[in-house]
């Protein structure tokens, strides 16, 4: 994207000569200032002598030049972005002749008396009347410029002006470096000068003008198109009066400053200290709800939230603020697109609604609208269904009469390659955008349109945005697409909406398992398809799932209201006629996922693949287990194999070292943990336990449950390590090798996480009181996996906070820990000595244990 120049401030002229426009500029400057009366008491006259004439000036001051009736404009090359040199020839019109030598000498003599008028030794009115005069020479392009800067030290004194208590001085100030700050080869001049530390003043009166703010900001508008420039306005105090400057009443403060923040986001160095500083909200309320008089506005905080989006992370921070990136993928592709006739037309979503008793209306108004045949008194449609129909109908609107993206190709044709360009819309019109486009026949267009939709399915409101708009049908359509880009990107979004339960349902409904199915079986998929894929069915398939229906979604109190509203139903929707009845899945997903084909692709991923897949693959055959309970089509298959390659990963040889691998342990761990559960549950089949070689996963399980891959996937872990030792029968002896390290390396562990971050009182509690009921029992090594799991702290902690049983449980751990001269110091480093002395003089139940665990430190 290029960064923009302002354009230098229009004035209200009269040019009595309109064949040549530079001299009439300096004709009207001379004009304005031997004709203008003053506009207080007299003072003498000033005279200036050059080469022997003597010329007489009476100084006033002009009216603002802020509404201006003649525009110029300015722009510049170089600097940061490719922005268009400030030349003549650009910023003038094609007509502009050669000035004459007698006028440009004439005019150039007054400059220099216009200059020395600037410095501190001239009274405040005349340099007032010396920097207007100045300013409004400058209007007449580059050549005007460089004459003023042929003066050195010129710019340090307008400089001096800007902080003039006078308002017309500081605008005229302002208005002049602006104009100076156009032209490539003196940004870095003024900024030496002090311009921007001075503007920053400047912005931080309480009682600035309107028209001071406009000139100042479009000063540092100029100046930003600098690169190095940027860095340095972006790093001041500039930058939050710049966001404060989008909420200012007039608007012209408002386009400036959104300029300039339009320019510092090109640079991506910036993008850090603008989205800290709060740019993105104000952009985006700007980009929602600014009106058609103030297009500039709109167009810079697109500009600066298009080059945000381009950070993932940031564009998440976008779209929660109700702004959707989609893609521009032209007019042409749009002549694809075939409204749908209905008799009686449906929701978005595809939700049919049945007609009432009551005949048609007499002229077929309620069909040709919206087709909702509602009873007024009845009248409760959810937010999201409303605004699924209000911007599904501006977008068809808009595709029928060809003029979807006319103005916004055009913008953007210049600033993006053809697969890169973007627009922002408002979530309403973007969701149901994004929904139209996957309805052409433009391939690239609608993957394009598949993979915004996965990016702006961030959080539920925008899942069930998506569902209410009816993209759910298309995407399932899509996934039987020729083209891999297109299946990819489906694959992608249905992802990401298969996150909602209530969206996972309809997406189960829509028949999605059997295209999924297929695209499983073909193992010449590449990786990414296949990784997507097997997400969407482990969120489908997921075998607890009826589980959680049972306790999350079910029925309170015998009310259908929640598990309707549960189950994305809206139970306060009331229509003359019926909504129909949620659609059942159109496949019998239970007997697709038996298929024998499907069971051995998935162990053959477990055997081959990635940890991400394989734990996907364990979740989807776990649920295999669920809907097979004799378990003969697994078993039939060689998943000892698969379960093998799981359980020896290589990454768990380096785990000494967890924080170089801490990412492929974290996928390990999790891998495991999927594969142990599917262990468990296969072990529940006789069939199944005469033939697993249960030594050999026994020693594998052991040393997992010894390395470093993170305690919450050692659970399961040490589950299934449990119920491998039960096939030779029940075995409760803590001296069994496989209860003790299950002990040592996931209770243990497990109890002192509780006692450090539970915020329950009571969990607590319990913690310690299990703690203690494992040391007492005798455990070999316990109190060496306490001290080396950091529980000390955690336990003195306890004793000074917690309850009087936990406080005896404590005490009893301690002085068990006490026992071994090398924990002394760091029970005394955990700040035991003062919480025991407290409780001996205290005497509360526990001070004696307390006494004789003092008596063992120390002290």
């Amino acid at each position: 994207m290029m960064a923009s120049t302002f354009p230098l401030t229009q004035l209200s002229i009269n040019l009595p000569f309109q064949h040549n426009k530079h001299e009439d500029t300096h004709m009207e400057v001379i004009r304005f200032i031997a004709t203008k009366p003053r506009r207080r008491r007299r003072k003498p006259a000033v005279y200036c002598s050059t080469n022997h004439y003597h010329y007489h000036f009476n100084v006033f001051k002009p009216k603002s030049f802020s509404n201006p009736k003649v525009h110029t404009r300015v722009s510049a090359v170089g600097g940061g972005g490719g922005t268009i040199d400030a030349n003549p020839q650009q910023s003038t019109p094609s007509d502009i002749g050669e000035k004459n030598h007698t006028s440009s000498t004439f005019g150039d003599s007054y400059v220099a008396l216009f200059v020395r008028m600037l410095g501190l030794d001239h009274d405040p009115l005349d340099r007032e009347q010396a920097i207007v005069a100045l300013w409004k020479y400058s209007l007449g392009g580059k050549k005007c410029i460089d004459t003023i800067m042929q003066f050195h030290g010129c710019i340090n004194l307008v400089v001096n002006l800007l902080t003039s208590e006078s308002s017309s001085t500081s605008e005229a100030a302002a208005g002049l470096l602006r104009s100076v700050a156009s032209v490539n080869l003196y940004r870095e001049l003024v900024a030496e000068c002090g311009a921007i530390e001075e503007i920053c003043g400047l912005l931080c009166r309480p009682s600035l003008t309107a028209e001071v703010k406009e000139q100042s900001i479009c000063t540092l508008w100029n100046l930003s198109v600098d690169e190095n420039l940027r860095v340095k306005i972006a790093n001041t105090d500039v930058l939050l009066l710049l966001i404060k400057s989008l909420d200012d009443e007039d608007v012209k403060v408002k386009e400036a400053a959104g300029g300039v923040l339009a320019n510092l986001s090109l640079s991506h160095s910036n993008h850090n200290i603008m989205v800290e500083a709060g740019v993105i909200p104000k952009l985006a309320k700007l980009l929602k709800t600014a009106g058609e008089e103030s297009k500039v506005i709109r167009k810079e905080a697109r500009n600066a939230l298009l080059e945000l989006v381009k950070d993932e992370y940031y564009r998440i921070l976008v779209i929660e603020e109700g702004v959707v990136p989609v893609p521009i993928i032209g007019t042409a592709a749009y002549k694809s697109f075939r409204p749908g006739l209905y008799s009686w037309p449906s929701l978005p979503d595809g939700t049919d609604i049945e007609q009432s008793s009551k005949g048609p209306s007499r002229f077929g108004a309620s069909e040709l609208l919206l087709g909702l045949n509602i009873d007024n008194r009845n009248v409760d449609i959810e937010e999201a269904k409303m605004s699924a129909i209000l911007g599904r109908t501006r977008q068809q609107f808009l595709a029928r009469i060809g003029a979807i993206e006319l103005e916004d190709e055009k913008k953007s044709q210049s600033y993006f390659s053809k697969y890169q360009r973007l627009n922002l819309l408002p979530w309403m019109d973007g969701v149901a955008r994004l929904v139209l486009i996957l309805g052409l026949e433009d391939e690239v267009a609608i993957a394009r349109a598949a993979e915004s939709i996965a990016n702006a399915s961030i959080n539920e409101h925008m899942r069930i945005s998506f569902k209410e708009a009816g993209a759910i049908k298309h995407l399932v359509q899509l996934l039987g697409h020729n083209n891999d880009a297109v299946r990819l990107a489906v694959t992608c979004a249905l992802e990401r909406l298969s996150v909602s339960h209530s969206v996972r349902q309809i997406i189960e409904a829509e028949g999605v398992v059997s295209p999924l199915v297929n695209i499983l079986k073909n193992s010449e998929n590449a990786e990414i398809l296949m990784e997507k894929t097997l997400g969407i069915l482990a969120w489908i398939l997921d075998p607890t799932k009826e589980m959680k229906a049972k306790f999350y979604y079910g029925p309170v109190n015998g009310s259908k209201k929640e598990l309707d509203a549960a189950s994305g139903l809206d139970a306060s929707i009331e229509f003359t006629g019926r909504m129909a009845e949620m659609p059942r899945p159109k496949t019998n997903t239970r007997k697709e996922m038996l298929d024998s084909a499907v069971i051995s692709r998935l162990v053959e991923i477990l055997k081959t693949s990635s940890p991400n897949l394989q734990r996907k693959a364990a979740s989807i055959l776990e649920f295999v287990t669920v809907i097979d309970p004799s378990m003969d089509s697994i078993t039939a298959m060689d998943i000892e194999a698969g379960l093998h390659a799981v359980f020896q990963h290589k990454v768990l040889e380096g785990s000494q070292w967890p924080e170089k691998y801490a990412l492929e342990v974290e996928e390990a761990g999790l891998a495991i943990s999927a594969a142990s559960r599917l262990l468990t549950r296969l072990l529940d089949s006789q069939r199944f336990c005469q033939t697993i070689n249960s030594t050999h996963f026994t020693k594998l399980l052991r040393e997992i449950l010894k390395s470093a891959i993170p305690l919450h996937n050692k659970d399961w872990v040490a589950a299934c390590l449990v119920k491998l030792s039960s096939l030779s029968g029940p075995n409760l002896d803590l001296e069994n090798p496989i209860n003790m390290e299950v002990t040592l390396y996931e209770t243990i562990p497990r109890l002192i996480v509780q006692m450090k971050s539970s915020l329950s009182p009571e969990t607590r509690e319990a913690a310690v009181v299990e703690l203690n009921s494992i040391i007492s029992e005798g455990v070999a090594d316990s109190t060496r996996a306490i001290a080396s799991e950091g529980g000390i702290y955690s336990l003195v902690k306890l004793i000074e906070e917690g309850s009087d049983r936990a406080v005896e449980a404590g005490l009893a751990i301690l002085y068990s820990l006490s026992m071994d001269s090398e924990n002394h110091s760091a029970i005394m480093a955990a700040g035991a000595v003062p919480v025991l002395r407290r409780i001996v003089l205290s005497q509360r139940p526990p001070w004696t244990r307390a006494l004789r665990l003092l008596r063992n430190l120390p002290t």
